[in-house]
């Protein structure tokens, strides 16, 4: 472990940097949630508490973005790991002379590699476009889809190319709809973030009536309003 190297292709420095970015986002992610959860307060008047919570929503958003990138620019200077998986005393399989027959080492490693990834890491992209304090509509992407017009501008028309995140923008959409309180914007745009947030586990939660995680090759795509459990659309009836 010399000269800041963690492994073969890891470099260390930047991947102490990175954990240090990481907590940094995290802290800035819980500031917008507090910001959300504390709304309009401490102001006499509706518009003193309108323009305060405007003011702190974008300071926090700010926040996250600059950190977001910093983390982004980080993980391009951490590197990669070297590709060699250490199966230990497992290794000495690969020696069988009889691989043909009994292919046992080649599985072994396949099925290493496949539970090395049983996590999951940045799947979507939402768009929330907002006027004053409310939210006129929102646009979900995968996270490999582009989000912007050939001009550079952000793109808050077009859908996704994927049917499972055209599903949750029309599902968002029909949330908007019920989160509806226009005396108290604050509320809604807090209210619909939390719901928003239940997709982080999109792909991992099973349909909570069925118990299945694909229906028709889609996983359960709807969130109920009040539990945020999720379901199938033919199952929520």
């Amino acid at each position: 472990m010399a000269d800041g190297v963690l492994s073969p292709g890891v470099n260390l420095e930047a991947f102490s940097q990175a954990i240090a970015a990481i907590q940094a986002l995290r802290s800035s992610v819980t500031r917008v949630f507090d910001c959300l959860k504390d709304g309009m307060r401490n102001k006499e008047t509706l518009e003193g508490r309108e323009k305060g919570f405007v003011a702190a929503f974008q300071e926090s958003l700010h926040s996250v973005s600059r950190d977001l990138g910093e983390l982004e620019r980080l993980s391009n200077l951490v590197g990669k790991p070297s590709e060699n998986h250490p199966l230990h005393n497992s290794g000495l399989l690969s020696l069988d002379p009889v691989q043909d027959k009994t292919p046992l080492y080649s599985q072994l490693l396949q099925a290493y590699k496949w539970s090395n990834k049983v996590t999951l890491g940045k799947v979507l992209k939402v768009i929330v476009v907002m006027r004053s304090l409310f939210i006129d509509r929102t646009i979900v992407k995968g996270y490999n889809e582009n989000v912007y017009t050939e001009d550079g501008k952000l793109d808050i028309w077009s859908k996704s190319n994927y049917q499972v995140f055209q599903k949750v923008t029309d599902h968002a959409t029909t949330a908007l709809l019920h989160y509806q309180l226009p005396q108290m914007p604050d509320v809604v745009v807090r209210s619909f973030m939390t719901w928003l947030r239940s997709y982080i586990k999109l792909f991992q939660a099973p349909c909570q009536r069925c118990g299945k995680f694909l229906q028709d090759g889609l996983p359960p795509t709807w969130r109920d309003f009040r539990t945020l459990e999720a379901f199938h659309d033919t199952c929520r009836q």
